[in-house]
């Protein structure tokens, strides 16, 4: 059956799916983890942390729809990424895991018992839940613009040699780093548009201003380190962009500074860099002057900027190979049948407007500062 979409099409449009859902996440479940981060900062007393939790309380379930899409949206569109880097990357994942099944245990039990200990080991379960995923999810980051050590057999069966201690190299952790300030930054954000005014506001501003210029401050470094030391990947073979879904059969040179060569080819693709580096400074400058829409709005940019800054410097790769970088995955040989791209985007097509219709009505209904009071009432977090 011919497909209205040819396969260069469907490839390129699931691409750029991909990381519409991964910025998704990381706006909506980050502010999550950034509030998450800050509660052992901005609340002092038992009122003032029970009133961090409830900005976020009533709406952090529905976010880990972003993350399922995106992991399936891996599994169905690029089998071959998902094989490797869900295998590689295993022992990282289930601490991530961890980390979040720390949160639901957290709401849920924190507010049971009135006992100090209790209340502050589960304060300190949500700051882990919070703190460790935004660090983990940007050293994986990290890792995958230096490489991932895998190679494939001539039968496509793929070998690791990495570990979890190899992960938290200089530039891993670097990378780790800023996904930490952008969302200490986005949850910050949060934080002053629904907390009531107070002290907990003030300090979420203050802490928010710092993160935010932190986050400037590294993305410059890492982009300095990606220019000159980072070794960059660039395809020297003849590009076949509707081929079967084989990654030996194209060559790959690596050198540093090849990230950037797309930037040079499209011009336009600066705008995503841009974007990370204007949006935290706003955000920035929004907290410091109490323009807490604007703020949380440009938080959110920088977020996209910086997630769409990785995607195209490395574009058409989508997952390097240090050890063999012919074998590296790219957008062009490494994904699922044209048929199952399309019969994917039908449903993509139909579920995702109703998953962003669902959010923006659960934003609907909750919006409003939470106030002291109702964060001590009966039933809340």
């Amino acid at each position: 059956m011919e497909l209205p979409l040819d396969y260069t099409t469907l490839r390129l449009i699931w691409w750029v799916l991909l990381g519409v859902l991964l910025i998704g996440f990381a706006v909506t479940d980050g502010y999550d983890l950034g509030v998450a981060t800050l509660l052992p900062f901005v609340a002092k007393t038992d009122a003032e942390r029970r009133l961090v939790i409830n900005t976020i309380g009533p709406m952090w379930e529905g976010h880990q729809v972003w993350l399922v899409l995106g992991g399936g949206a891996i599994f169905a569109a690029w089998p071959f990424v998902y094989a490797i880097s869900f295998s590689g990357f295993y022992l990282a994942m289930f601490v991530v895991l961890a980390s979040l099944i720390l949160r639901p245990v957290g709401f849920k039990y924190r507010s049971k018992r009135p006992g100090a200990a209790w209340r502050r080991n589960w304060d300190w379960a949500l700051f882990v839940g919070g703190f460790v995923p935004a660090l983990i999810f940007g050293v994986a980051v990290g890792n995958v613009l230096r490489g991932v050590p895998f190679d494939l057999d001539p039968m496509l069966r793929a070998t690791y040699e990495g570990g979890l201690i190899g992960l938290l190299n200089p530039f891993g952790l670097l990378a780790g780093l800023i996904s930490v300030a952008m969302l200490v930054t986005h949850g910050a954000s949060w934080l002053v548009v629904k907390a009531e005014k107070g002290v907990v506001r003030d300090r979420a501003a203050r802490f928010g201003s710092i993160a935010a210029i932190v986050t400037v401050i590294l993305f410059v470094v890492a982009g300095i380190w990606v220019a000159t030391l980072l070794p960059g990947y660039a395809i020297t073979s003849d590009v076949v962009t509707d081929g079967p879904s084989n990654p030996l059969r194209k060559t790959v040179e690596v050198g540093a500074g090849a990230w950037l060569g797309n930037y040079g080819r499209h011009p336009w693709m600066v705008i995503a860099p841009l974007m990370a580096v204007a949006g935290a400074a706003v955000a920035a400058f929004g907290l410091a002057k109490k323009r807490n829409a604007m703020s949380l709005v440009s938080s959110g940019v920088s977020i996209a900027g910086v997630v769409a800054t990785a995607g195209v410097s490395m574009f058409p790769f989508i997952l390097p190979s240090s050890l063999n970088p012919d074998a590296s995955l790219t957008v062009w040989d490494s994904s699922s049948s044209a048929g199952t791209l399309f019969f994917m985007l039908i449903m993509t097509a139909i579920f995702v407007p109703l998953i962003l219709f669902y959010t923006a009505w659960v934003f609907k209904v909750l919006w409003g500062r939470v106030t002291t009071d109702e964060a001590q009432s009966p039933g809340s977090y």
